[in-house]
Order: structure tokens, then C-alpha cells, then sequence
């Protein structure tokens, strides 16, 4: 599956959010490799709350903003990427194997409404072409949520 693909399932899915974001999920981790753990959290009060993922089962269901990088993520509004996850003392180990991670919020104007959260377990795995993919996926899916 393709870049544009994945692009026009967002578009043209006529299902429910939760099943449309499940989709998603599925499609990222399925078509990029290096997309080891794909999660998408919603946000609830100050919390983001775990919704349809896949890879790797995480036991961080609940992030309060402000903690980890997805609690960083939606504080300051933009896509953070952490090239070493070790390195990043806000980093909340879901798996050993995890090596690096981005964060992308799902935004409308100024309001946060979730994040895509992809784990990878090669180091530097995340490029500039991902961030700006990625970056589109959630504008997409904000404008269907």
C-alpha cells in the first residue's frame, strides 16, 4: 500500500472514527516496515486514552499530558521525534526493542484530539519524509474526526 493510498482509505471510508483509525493503524504498520508499533491515542480531559493500535501490546493505556514523549507531543503541539529513546529521560519504555519513536498530534486549529504514535525498533529510524507523511495522515483523519 501506498503513501496516496493510505491517504485515499482516510478519505473515502465511510465507517465509524473508531473503525476508520483502526484501519489506519493497521495500514501503517502492515505497509512500513520500520513501523514497528503504530498506537493511536485520544484525547479525554487531560489525558490520552489508548485506541485502536497494532504491534507490540503496551500497558500505557492512559498518558497524562505533559508525560513521556506522547504527554510532550500534545503540550506543545507538534510532532516530536526521538532518534535514541534511551537517550530521552521523558521516554516511557513500552518495549525493550524499541529503539526510536515519533509522535504526531491529530490537531484541528489549535485543539489537540489524539496522536499517532509509532514505535520502531531501529535506531534513527524516522525521516523527514515520514514526519511530513504522518503529519498529512493526521490532518486527514482530523478533519474526519
Amino acid at each position: 500500500m501506498s503513501k496516496e493510498a493510505v491517504f485515499n482509505l482516510i478519505q473515502s471510508s465511510p465507517d465509524s472514527r473508531e473503525a476508520r483509525l483502526d484501519q489506519v493503524a493497521a495500514a501503517l504498520h502492515d505497509n512500513f516496515p520500520h513501523y514497528t508499533g503504530v498506537y493511536i491515542y485520544l484525547l479525554e480531559g487531560e489525558t490520552l486514552v489508548l485506541g485502536p493500535y497494532r504491534g507490540r501490546p503496551t500497558e500505557h493505556t492512559r498518558i497524562p499530558i505533559g508525560a513521556g514523549i506522547c504527554g510532550r507531543a500534545a503540550r506543545i503541539k507538534q510532532t516530536v521525534t526521538v532518534d535514541d529513546v534511551n537517550a530521552d529521560a521523558e521516554y516511557i519504555a513500552c518495549s525493550l526493542q524499541t529503539r526510536s519513536e515519533i509522535v504526531v498530534p491529530i490537531m484541528r486549529g489549535d485543539r489537540v484530539l489524539g496522536e499517532i504514535d509509532i514505535d520502531s525498533d531501529a535506531p534513527a529510524a524516522f525521516t523527514e519524509e515520514d514526519r511530513r507523511f504522518l503529519e498529512e495522515v493526521a490532518a486527514l483523519l482530523a478533519a474526519r474526526f
